[in-house]
């Protein structure tokens, strides 16, 4: 990789490669140095199309203002007061008709009021209309005074994280990679891990996109001099392996089933490892399954489908063994591409357990137990490995190289040009732009440079290692017209398209976009429009599911979540990820069937497969394949009864009114609670038994609360985590804790009783405007890749209020944010000083 980076530098595809990146990034710079080539900016052709300016809030008289001045004056001020100073801040100055004077201040007491936490539990609260009315008060000025003077905001340069990258390169070459493989994990603000601020540069990360562009590079051409290597497939413990897996070929239990990208045709030698016990004997050694003692268990290895080695498992095995417990196939002539490569266990009986007590979903719940009497225990897979290629023997036809080699040369007279036309399509769906001369120019020293010294192929194979490690692929610089106006500037068409693609599809413009940019015409609202519509009926759409929506709902937490096999032995990877692709469904479908947003709290159906339904208690669903069925138990509408949600805002032994609460106040209501006091214990600490019997976590809640400086807090979240108690640590229905009924009965903050899930989704949905903005809100951070500040809430509050119009449909928040003046326009500088956003970071009261 050395080489090839010499080389880079050389053709001026990129810069000397410590100085100019550390340069840059201690300026905080938003465009690469001058060394690096610059894409064409094409002037707009036509005026700016018209901008969605917030829509103004609902106008105010002058009784409206003395009534929001008195809430002030009588009821905030008792606690925010110079000397009390509750939630770090004093309104003893404070008039509303000036709030946009002290904005963040403003903007944090309409959070406040609109979930309806201020004033705080126990304290005299004024009519539910005066307080109404200080909200609406203090929206109007806000609005007002952006309107007076609009702030589209602006963000540095973005570069591509884990999940851009991959499907850059999927979208690109057809290659399906692990960005995961070359890339250190992302840094997340903001629930996101696309923010831009805090997408720092690093040795180590600009190392890793080096590493990425050269072995990428050959996987996509091919490498038929590749030395063999090893890769490993790991299978975690938690994965069931009684049932087929997805996959495998039928007939087949257990195993596992990867995508593998073989580089070059040649012999190719498959390894797989067993789990052990804890005296290092195989697991499921037949001791205590009577369906091992007739023939030994087979596992398969096959390459799409078909067998190619059929491997012996000997009972006997140990980890004492020269081998350990593993088997080896012989060399197996595989051809260069991506293969679906599957090893998995014979099935050799169909039917009822022979277990004397009930069976476990999870098949290997403990290793301890393998010998008990009345336990069916089966070898178990623990990873599968890939070495070769031995002997590799040349390049057959592959979906990248057919996509790379759109032309060949007849003639060696013939290759330049071919090489020119190949590196100007990859190069401008990779810059996202049309190269530029020197760009282009750039790319042709280094297919000269490759083809000298390995002929054709391999020139195209280092110029498209240049494109990969190119800055313009890896960044998504945004450029500045020759003339600004004011300090903020449109973004041209090119710009524009990158935007809305990275927003829904989590990559780069395809070719219809790209085209219509050139046109410049994607700034016309009609075209955007259509854009916009085109592109969620595009399969690509479902990354606002697996991406946005899966960030916004914290879901990527349920992956270290693995319940107390103690307690909950079903439990298993596979009932995990049918959690996670339930919730991922619904959101999708929400989407995809422009449904409002609501939906997400009342929807009275949900996908399942037959291992969810189960989990569930719903009848009639077999096979791992997802269907929608119809919710009757109006507990378990919407996320509120999903088991993604439900599991990871548990404890491994328990659940946790606690984080339910926690995650509703803070994804669902936008409103997060203070953190504790740092000397105060957590629940933990608290009895697990009195008198001779266990206590249910209400019980040591109250005990936990007891003491004066959790009360004020715990008396906002507990009720709403405890009215998901009929739910367990796994999603499943329950009706006792510790042996005990559950007593799921409580108050609100605003003093609503709530005693079940179904009364606290009521109770959420009869106060939606907290509801609505919050998700608005991580929408429209997600589409900007940055932070949402105090100076964009009156463009979220116009975008709520015009999806509000629209019965809240999913395309009205969405083209809202596209048509928003920060998502096509650009500030030029930074308009919030260090304090102000200091105190908008602030946690707030």
């Amino acid at each position: 990789m050395r080489t090839s980076l010499l080389l880079l530098v050389a053709a001026g595809v990129l810069p000397s490669p410590v100085v100019g990146q550390e340069a840059g990034a201690a300026r905080g710079a938003e465009h690469p140095p001058a060394s690096w080539p610059q894409p064409i900016t094409p002037p707009i052709t036509q005026p700016l199309a018209p901008l969605t300016a917030p829509a103004p809030a609902p106008a105010v008289d002058t009784l409206s203002v003395e009534v929001a001045q008195g809430v002030v004056a009588e009821t905030c001020r008792r606690c925010h007061n110079p000397r009390r100073v509750s939630g770090g801040m004093s309104l003893e100055t404070f008039e509303v008709t000036a709030a946009s004077d002290n904005a963040v201040i403003a903007e944090r007491m309409v959070r406040k009021l609109r979930a309806g936490m201020m004033p705080p539990v126990g304290v005299r609260r004024p009519s539910p209309d005066s307080l109404r009315t200080l909200a609406v008060v203090l929206e109007s000025r806000l609005d007002a005074a952006w309107e007076a003077n609009p702030n589209p905001g602006r963000r540095t340069f973005q570069r591509l994280n884990r999940a851009e990258y991959s499907r850059s390169i999927q979208d690109l070459l057809d290659l399906d990679i692990d960005a995961g493989d070359y890339l250190p994990l992302d840094t997340k603000s903001a629930n996101f891990d696309n923010i831009a601020d805090v997408q720092l540069l690093s040795p180590t990360l600009m190392d890793g996109y080096l590493r990425a562009a050269s072995e990428i590079s050959r996987l996509a051409i091919g490498d038929p001099e590749v030395t063999p290597s090893e890769a490993t497939f790991r299978v975690s413990r938690w994965t069931s392996q009684a049932e087929h897996v997805e996959g495998t070929p039928y007939g087949s239990r257990g195993g596992v089933a990867v995508d593998h990208n073989f580089p070059a045709d040649g012999e190719y030698v498959f390894r797989v490892s067993f789990h052990h016990e804890t005296t290092g004997a195989l697991f499921g050694n037949g001791k205590g399954a009577l369906h091992t003692t007739d023939e030994p268990e087979r596992i398969e290895i096959s390459i799409d489908g078909e067998r190619v080695a059929l491997l012996y498992i000997d009972r006997w095995m140990h980890v004492s063994d020269p081998d350990g417990v593993n088997l080896r196939s012989d060399p197996v002539f595989i051809e260069a591409g991506p293969r679906r490569v599957a090893a998995a266990f014979i099935r050799t009986f169909e039917g009822p357990s022979q277990d004397l007590m009930s069976p476990h979903d999870w098949s290997i719940a403990s290793t301890s137990i393998t010998d008990a009497y009345g336990f069916t225990t089966l070898p178990h897979l623990r990873d599968l490995a890939v070495t070769g290629p031995f002997a590799p023997a040349g390049m057959s036809a592959t979906p990248s190289r057919e996509r790379v080699f759109s032309c060949r040369p007849s003639t060696p007279e013939d290759e330049a040009s071919c090489a020119e036309a190949i590196l100007s399509r990859l190069g401008t769906r990779a810059y996202r732009r049309p190269l530029t001369e020197d760009n282009l120019a750039a790319l042709m020293n280094l297919y000269r440079a490759g083809a000298e010294a390995g002929g054709f192929e391999e020139g195209i194979r280092l110029a498209l290692e240049g494109i990969l490690a190119s800055p313009h692929f890896v960044f998504r610089f945004e450029e500045r017209p020759a003339r600004e106006a004011d300090g903020v500037y449109a973004l041209d068409d090119y710009d524009l398209a990158s935007r809305l693609s990275f927003f829904l599809w989590a990559t780069g413009p395809d070719d219809e976009l790209l085209e219509t940019a050139a046109e410049g015409r994607l700034s016309d609202p009609a075209v955007l429009d259509a854009q916009v519509r085109r592109m969620l009926g595009d399969p690509r759409a479902e990354a606002l599911a697996t991406r946005f929506a899966g960030q916004w709902f914290r879901l990527q937490d349920l992956e270290g979540m693995n319940p107390d096999v103690r307690l909950y032995p079903d439990f298993d990877q596979q009932l995990k990820e049918a959690m996670h692709r339930e919730t991922e469904l619904l959101f999708h479908t929400i989407v995809q069937e422009d449904r409002s947003l609501l939906e997400l709290l009342t929807a009275d159906y949900t996908f399942v497969n037959e291992r969810l339904a189960r989990h569930y208690g719903i009848p009639g669903v077999t096979g791992t394949d997802f269907r929608r069925v119809e919710i009757a138990e109006p507990e378990r509408r919407g996320v509120l009864g999903h088991g993604s949600i439900l599991t990871l805002t548990s404890h491994a032994s328990r659940t946790s009114p606690v984080l339910r609460g926690k995650w509703v106040m803070e994804v669902l209501l936008g409103t997060p609670p203070p953190p504790p006091p740092p000397d105060v214990s957590d629940l933990e600490a608290t009895p697990e038994a009195e008198e001779g019997r266990l206590l249910t976590v209400r019980e040591r809640l109250e005990m936990h609360r007891a003491s004066p400086a959790c009360r004020s807090c715990h008396r906002v979240i507990d009720p709403i985590g405890l009215a998901l108690e009929y739910f367990d640590g796994t999603g499943a229905r329950r009706i006792k804790d510790s042996g005990m009924p559950i007593d799921a009965q409580g108050e609100l903050y605003d003093g609503t009783p709530v005693t079940s899930a179904a009364d606290l989704r009521s109770a959420l949905l009869a106060r939606p405007v907290p509801l609505v903005r919050a998700f608005t809100e991580n929408l429209f951070a997600y589409a900007l890749g940055r932070r949402v500040e105090y100076y964009d809430m009156p463009t979220v509050r116009s975008i709520a209020r015009q999806a509000a119009e629209q019965d809240h449909r999913m395309s009205a928040f969405i083209l809202g944010v596209v048509n928003s003046p920060a998502f096509r326009l650009k500030g030029t500088e930074a308009v919030v000083d260090d304090m102000e956003a200091e105190s908008q970071g602030s946690q707030e009261d």
